[in-house]
């Protein structure tokens, strides 16, 4: 009773949950171009997952697996392909690699549970593997970012206001699945921590959790953009990908629902008041905020729907360093990470490259 008349009066007053407003980039996350000048190692269309499998270097693009030669010179060669688009890869120490199925499932290859396929845990269809990792040989912690959508469709549970996402711990052998949390919004990004407990992102509260033996734990919340793909670095704590950042106008059209329903039965999704992965390619998309150009050009403060930013965390979760590519840049939507011994591949699925950053650069505080 008490929470009700809460979110009714933060509804009447603009406040809390209620509120359009959004962190400012400062401090460690203050804007630069870091991202934007990195090197870039390869061009590949619809890139995402990047991890170290076998000796190989791999990525996903689409429902391909490709090996990417660590000579700049060489050529991409594409493994295999899958009946489904490639949401997430993780790898084992026992050469197993571990395949999520957009609306499918989770698909085991190699290891000594070569050719298992899970497609649902604990009786429910686990059709949107968002992030996974080995725990050991026989252990899998799964992310399921929506009960209800498919990853392809993760703008849409956005809009909706979803909140079914999971994060599950899967036996191997039995197949048995135990939840480590539900009513996740959007879970879309998983780690280990040093001492045993489940990290996750939580994309839609924009927010990040600790998930041990007890409740789960906030670590870092209220973030300026909606966090993704997190991995640990060989140097300690942790590189974090956000694939859109937040403004004003999209966190105000979620709180308005008629419009938001409208908005989405009316408009085709690349056209919706959202975040996107890259935008800024037709006249029309909404303007989101106001004068976007100045004399023709697009400013890098301008207000954007895409966007591009990595940012270094301690073991804490304490942002230390940030990477941008800001409304101008060409390195937009950022979806994956590989750590790479002093730096970190990442996936620009926006703009379909890989490049490498380095701890080197100039960390901001």
């Amino acid at each position: 009773m008490i929470s009700a008349v809460r979110r009714s009066l933060d509804r009447f007053l603009g406040r809390g949950e209620a509120s359009i407003t959004v962190p400012v980039m400062d401090g460690p996350f203050r804007p630069n171009s870091l991202l934007e000048t990195a090197p870039v190692l390869r061009e590949l269309p619809d890139i995402d997952n990047i991890v170290r499998f076998a000796g190989d270097l791999l990525c996903s693009c689409g429902d391909s697996l490709v090996r990417l030669p660590e000579e700049p010179s060489g050529e991409s060669q594409i493994m295999d392909r899958l009946p489904a688009p490639v949401t997430c890869l993780a790898s084992g120490s026992g050469d197993a690699l571990a395949v999520g199925l957009d609306g499918k499932g989770i698909l085991i290859r190699g290891g000594k549970h070569d050719g298992l396929f899970i497609g649902t845990a604990n009786g429910q269809p686990l059709n949107c593997p968002s992030a996974s990792f080995f725990v050991d040989d026989d252990t899998l912690v799964v992310a399921n970012g929506s009960a209800h959508r498919p990853m392809a469709d993760w703008k849409a549970d956005l809009m909706d206001l979803g909140s079914s996402g999971s994060v599950l711990r899967i036996d191997l052998p039995t197949g048995n699945a135990k939840c480590l949390a539900s009513g996740l919004a959007f879970p879309n990004g998983l780690a280990l921590a040093m001492d045993g407990a489940v990290i996750v992102t939580e994309a839609w509260h924009h927010r990040i959790l600790r998930i041990g033996n007890a409740t789960p734990t906030v670590l870092a919340e209220n973030l300026p953009g909606y966090p993704g793909r997190i991995v640990r670095a060989s140097s300690g704590g942790y590189w974090l990908a956000f694939f859109a950042v937040r403004n004003q106008l999209i966190e105000f059209v979620l709180r308005e629902r008629a419009y938001c329903r409208e908005m989405m039965e009316a408009v085709p999704s690349q056209y919706w008041i959202a975040p996107d992965l890259r935008s800024g390619g037709s006249f029309s998309e909404p303007l989101q905020g106001g004068a976007v150009k100045q004399m023709g050009i697009l400013k890098p403060w301008a207000p954007t729907r895409s966007y591009g930013l990595v940012v270094r965390c301690d073991e804490s979760m304490r942002v230390v360093s940030s990477y941008h590519s800001r409304a101008g840049g060409r390195m937009h939507g950022v979806t994956a990470l590989c750590d790479d011994s002093g730096g970190v591949l990442v996936a620009v699925k926006g703009d379909g490259k890989i490049v490498r950053l380095s701890e080197t650069g100039k960390a901001l505080s």
